[in-house]
């Protein structure tokens, strides 16, 4: 099933409303019917902070929206990272105006001297479906200053995937087992289906091939439609395939999510994607990517009203919420966090002290 890039924005809109029926048995997935998500952990429900139950993570913030934010963040959480590092991040499609810089992670890579760019191929045609089309994307967005593996250039492997109830397996770039740690560096933003882009998405649709895995999530066995499953079964769906790729780098990854140029667009919109509306507000990264993209969230939904509006629409529509609800249930992370504020001795804030700052977009 081949598709250009523009029929796959439509088709991904067409999809987002669609409620996913169960799933049916068939390679690499689990043979149990999906559930429905148990009361009060729809995608659509938002649960604040003072009903959540569990340990305590760290988030580290900073307001500091440039390289020498990037690195400070960096620093809070490398201590996790050794050995090879991959460093996996959404380098975009063509020209796209939204993607974290490719000079800041330039800066960024002089502190991991053993790191390399990590990618996947993509699941529709477009500018990176091939790996020779992505190669040349890579150039013109200028990720020239590092190597970047394309980790399913060479092949795929399989991934047990643990307590999961899609799938027993995942499958990902197979260059990927051959790193030590991982580094998820990820441009918070929302996502056409998956309501929000975060750690977890990053991970789990970007590290999944490009043939293999991402129709495992995407798309029902059996199916003439690419985008035939959405809604909460595909936040578990993309959960269970990041769970696949974090056990595997085990205690060895750490998440950094930045604040910057959230559109309701993903990346993989390029051009094509939705003007920027929500204000910038900095960059996060913890050891938990429950925590990481939890705070995130958190982070929006204490901003104005007028400043969430188009982007809290986008998470609770497309059921986006399923992600945090579901990597809790697989017992990846905590969605109780502190956020230790970098730019102020260490202080412990709100996510709502964290958005004190934010200038609303456009003013």
């Amino acid at each position: 099933m081949n598709l250009s890039r523009r029929t796959f924005v439509k088709g991904m809109a067409a999809a987002a409303g669609i409620s996913a029926a169960g799933v049916l048995p068939g390679a690499g997935f689990a043979a149990e019917e999906t559930g429905k998500p148990q009361p009060g952990t729809g995608g659509d429900i938002y649960l604040p902070y003072d009903r959540r139950t569990g340990e305590e993570a760290t988030v580290f913030f900073t307001r500091d929206l440039s390289p020498a934010g990037l690195r400070k963040i960096f620093a809070a959480v490398k201590g996790r990272l050794s050995g090879k590092v991959a460093v996996k991040l959404h380098t975009g499609e063509k020209n796209g105006p939204n993607i974290v810089p490719a000079a800041w992670v330039k800066e960024l890579l002089q502190d991991i001297p053993n790191a390399t760019i990590v990618e996947t191929n993509t699941y529709y045609e477009g500018d990176r479906y091939t790996t020779e089309q992505h190669r040349e994307t890579l150039r013109v967005n200028g990720w020239t200053f590092a190597p970047v593996d394309i980790t399913d250039e060479d092949g795929i492997a399989p991934l047990p995937v643990k307590g999961g109830k899609h799938f027993t397996e995942m499958f990902v770039g197979k260059n990927m087992l051959s790193y030590d740690s991982l580094l998820a560096l990820t441009h918070f933003k929302g996502h056409m289906m998956g309501g929000f882009g975060g750690s977890n998405k990053n991970i789990g649709i970007g590290c999944a091939d490009g043939r293999t895995g991402k129709a495992m999530i995407h798309t029902r066995e059996g199916s003439d439609n690419m985008w035939s499953i959405a809604e909460e079964e595909l936040m578990e769906r993309i959960s269970e395939s990041t769970k696949a790729t974090i056990d595997f780098f085990g205690k060895n990854v750490s998440y950094i999510n930045v604040m910057r140029n959230m559109s309701v667009s993903c990346d993989c919109e390029g051009t094509a994607a939705m003007p920027v509306v929500t204000p910038d507000v900095g960059i996060i990264g913890s050891p938990d990517i429950l925590a990481a993209d939890k705070c995130s969230v958190d982070i929006i939904y204490a901003m104005k009203e007028e400043d969430r509006h188009d982007l809290v629409e986008r998470i609770e529509t497309r059921k986006g919420l399923r992600q945090l609800s579901y990597m809790k249930e697989l017992g990846m992370g905590s969605d109780e966090y502190e956020i230790i504020d970098l730019d102020n001795g260490g202080r412990i804030i709100t996510p709502a002290e964290a958005v004190a700052h934010v200038v609303p977009f456009g003013s």
